[in-house]
């Protein structure tokens, strides 16, 4: 079993972000500034390493270092290309490959292809406006992928699945809808395996689940099927659990609840699925330091949704450990447990050390999975 935690990178200087937001901007801005929306919420969260920056190496190094040490085989990457060019890439190209130590971790990208929307933070009253444009065309796929060949896909720490280069996608229907047709976006995929292996690589291609799942379970498995065939997909990531609404007492719902309606979902998902299905294992979820905090947060979707508490240290073991447990036994069909997340601290899953339980949820993953 391999074992990677999604990684969000925001966390250091970027043109787009200060064009936004204002100089040295940002999202460790949101996270200093969230405060407590109901009694024992716990905002802000503190990093117990500090607001670091993680374009610098010595920064990354120890990120490195730290998963290493408790278990976690490497990061895949939130990846951002629009039509204006690349965008949060510093923390991939000078953070993490220029740490002394990166090739001691596996990493791996997953192309986020979707819209950049205000939310740091998203006002109540107004639906937050797009930033860019996430339209993927043919020339911008070709552009992207090849750079993705040139750049990271020789690198002995490349994450490879039996031997092939992972590569995933986060909205594999939208490149659908963007190219034209199935037909379409299968050629543009066939013509990017070709270009890997005039490199030296064959393809493994992976898809989000939050994106390719929606519409088919309710209306087509054959279509489904169909799809997965044609562009080629191998494996289905999961990248978090999806938001549980509690029956009373909004915000705020326990932790254990959502893992308890995540895990009820999971059978479903690997007997739909015709490839294998990956699981996650999530820390928490908090969203309420991407909204305005004078706002009232009321149900009015992303990011005002509802909020995961008690997800202390040993109630996220007992998610380790089922997800162990789950992939041990054969019940899901995909041998790799991907986590959520490593620093998405604007969303409240992360298993980077904080003031309040220190190196808890690390040390929880250290414990299930050295037995």
């Amino acid at each position: 079993m391999k074992k990677y935690a999604w990684y969000f990178p925001n966390w250091h200087v970027t043109e787009l972000n200060e064009k936004w937001h204002g100089k040295g901007w940002t999202e460790w801005e949101c996270v200093k500034y969230a405060t407590p929306r109901f009694e024992g919420h716990v905002q802000p969260k503190v990093p117990l390493w500090g607001y670091e920056d993680e374009s610098d190496p010595v920064v990354f190094e120890k990120k490195i270092k730290t998963a290493l040490d408790y278990g976690i085989d490497g990061f895949i990457f939130d990846f951002y290309w629009f039509s204006c060019g690349p965008y949060r890439r510093d923390c991939l190209d000078k953070g993490f490959l220029g740490a002394p130590n990166n090739e001691d971790c596996e990493f791996s990208i997953m192309w986020a292809n979707h819209d950049p929307v205000y939310v740091h933070p998203a006002p109540y009253m107004h639906t937050a406006p797009e930033l860019l444009s996430g339209i993927v065309d043919k020339e911008l796929f070709k552009e992207v992928t090849q750079f993705c060949i040139d750049n990271y896909f020789w690198r002995k720490n490349y994450q490879r699945v039996d031997g092939k280069i992972f590569y995933g996608v986060w909205d594999v229907i939208r490149m659908v809808k963007e190219f034209g047709s199935l037909e379409e976006c299968a050629k543009v995929f066939e013509d990017f395996r070709e270009r890997a292996r005039k490199a030296g690589h064959e393809l493994f291609l992976a898809a989000a689940n939050k994106n390719l799942f929606p519409g088919f379970k309710e209306k087509d498995k054959e279509l489904f099927e169909k799809t997965v065939d044609a562009l080629g997909i191998e494996m289905v990531m999961t990248y978090s659990w999806p938001n549980i609404y509690p029956k009373d007492g909004w915000p705020a719902i326990e932790y254990a609840e959502a893992r308890e309606e995540y895990f009820k979902t999971v059978p479903e998902d690997v007997e739909f699925s015709k490839v294998p299905f990956c699981i996650a294992a999530s820390t928490g979820w908090d969203s309420s330091p991407r909204t305005v905090q004078s706002d009232k947060y009321e149900d009015s979707g992303y990011p005002y949704l509802p909020i995961q508490v008690n997800n202390t240290p040993e109630e996220v073991e007992k998610t380790f450990r089922m997800c162990k447990e789950w992939i041990e036994s054969g019940k899901v069909t995909g041998n790799i447990l991907t986590i959520s997340t490593w620093n998405e601290w604007t969303e409240g899953n992360y298993m980077e050390p904080d003031e309040q339980y220190g190196y808890g949820f690390l040390e929880a993953f250290k414990r299930v999975f050295s037995e």
